[in-house]
């Protein structure tokens, strides 16, 4: 009954499938409804997750538990959204063609996959088919340069990546002589052999560079710049959820026991993307380049919780995680609909003057600035909180020190665009936004402003995911 296990993953490449198939067969422009399509294949593959039950699948490659269905759940709202914001914006950039959508499903297949994965053999099948699908959308604008080479970037980078990770499997196999995750759990003891450890590192080298963790960083910022809008929207979100789903699930759970070696490494990385985040982001012009270091930052954020070793700490990354999906794309939604005369802007000072040409706009765009320095009453400071408060009681007063300066230090470049929207000049005002932009507008607005009343049904599934993670 394997299959059962995996319906969502079959049914999202099923309903890809035939979204591909209607595109070649139809006539006319079949963009729009392939994208409608499209959602209502996201749509049925999340009542599938939720429907199927809990196990392992395929001798132990695959795994379905409250975690994966918490990831996944996550990762399909992202797509989602993300694919509503494409439909305005791909029409005005006349990239409208039915791909578009196509390989939004099939990298977010990759992405559950990664999710459920119990095998080193299924975490990197599920990360190539994830990486392979955003490789080609980074490059979808094909007669811009800056798409071009962002894609051309990516997947250049994509591939050391890829090799480091291979060759961090080939290692803790040799050492091991396993891929499963429960076998590895069992082989692995206190006094893990050095070429096991050299292996582990290995690996989150090569998922810190999915992650964009300092100092797997550089690829960031100019394919955030050059990728259209709605894919820089997408990057910021899923892959970035099941990114640190599989490193949450491939280092506690055959590399528990090892934790003191692999937890100084995270440690680094956390404090490097906490660092560079909030300092490289002070200088930036462009909004888009802002948001690539902003993003750095928050998975420096996140990866907190996974220093502290714990279930609470956990917890923490998962609570961030969801109410991160929610500011990006809210973000997003306002820098797409960032458009005067039918020409797409990118700069911060484009939005001069909002609050007095757009005042709703100008409002989301505040709160969702507010909530991305963590202050309260918004999403963005409970999920610092959840993170930050895990690290002290562990004892790890450094990170969460650092976690808070470096929070101050991205407070300046937040409040420099509700700066420029309440304070400066109005200029020229956007164009009229779409209904699907307002839409998704709302949707984020709405989560982070509101987060404060009802935070319990998050907090409780994040709860309950992580548990899977420390059964004990």
């Amino acid at each position: 009954m394997s299959w059962v296990m995996a319906a969502p993953e079959i049914t999202l490449a099923l309903c890809a499938m035939g979204v591909l198939l209607y595109g070649v067969l139809q006539k006319q422009e079949p963009a729009f409804v392939s994208t409608m399509l499209t959602l209502g294949g996201l749509l049925v593959t999340a009542v599938v997750v939720l429907a199927v039950p809990e196990g392992g699948a395929y001798r132990g490659l695959f795994v379905v538990d409250g975690f994966a269905t918490f990831m996944k759940l996550l990762i399909l709202t992202g797509a989602a959204l993300a694919t509503i914001l494409a439909l305005d914006y791909n029409k005005h950039e006349n990239i409208s063609r039915f791909e578009f959508p196509v390989l939004i499903m099939l990298s977010t297949v990759g992405m559950m996959i990664m999710c459920s994965t119990s095998s080193l053999m299924t975490l990197y099948l599920g990360l190539e088919l994830q990486s392979l699908a955003l490789y080609v959308l980074c490059a979808f604008a094909r007669d811009d340069v800056r798409s071009a080479e962002s894609g051309l970037k990516f997947f250049v980078l994509g591939a050391l990546a890829s090799g480091l990770i291979l060759y961090g499997i080939s290692l803790a196999y040799g050492f091991s002589g396993t891929m499963q995750f429960n076998e590895l759990a069992a082989a692995v003891t206190d006094k893990a052999s050095p070429g096991l450890v050299v292996g582990v590192v290995f690996i989150v080298a090569g998922l810190a560079f999915k992650l964009s963790a300092v100092p797997f960083h550089m690829w960031t910022p100019d394919v955030y710049e050059g990728a259209p809008t709605p894919v820089t929207a997408f990057m910021s979100t899923a892959p970035k959820v099941a990114a640190i789903a599989l490193l949450l699930r491939a280092l506690e759970i055959p590399f528990g026991h090892i934790t003191p070696q692999w937890t100084g490494l995270i440690v680094l990385v956390s404090l490097g993307s906490m660092l560079l985040g909030a300092l490289a982001a002070i200088g930036q012009t462009n909004i888009k380049r802002l948001m690539a270091y902003s993003s750095i930052g928050h998975m420096g954020y996140a990866l907190v919780g996974l220093a502290v070793g714990t279930a609470e700490g956990v917890r923490g990354v998962l609570v961030y995680m969801a109410t991160y999906v929610f500011m990006s794309i809210g973000v997003f939604a306002c820098i797409i609909a960032m458009r005067r005369r039918g020409r797409a802007l990118e700069q911060i000072s484009d939005l001069a003057g909002l609050s007095r040409t757009d005042p709703a706009m100008a409002l989301a765009m505040a709160v969702l600035m507010w909530s991305m320095a963590g202050l309260p009453p918004f999403s963005g400071f409970f999920g610092k909180l959840y993170v930050f408060l895990p690290a002290v009681q562990s004892g790890y007063w450094t990170l969460a020190i650092i976690g808070i300066l470096t929070s101050a230090v991205g407070l300046f470049y937040y409040l420099r665009v509700i700066k420029v929207m309440y304070v400066d000049t109005a200029v020229a005002p956007f164009d009229a936004r779409s209904p699907s932009l307002s839409f998704v507008l709302g949707v984020g607005t709405v989560v982070t402003a509101l987060f404060f009343l009802t935070p319990a049904p998050i907090v409780n599934a994040a709860e309950r995911a992580a548990r899977v993670l420390f059964p004990g």
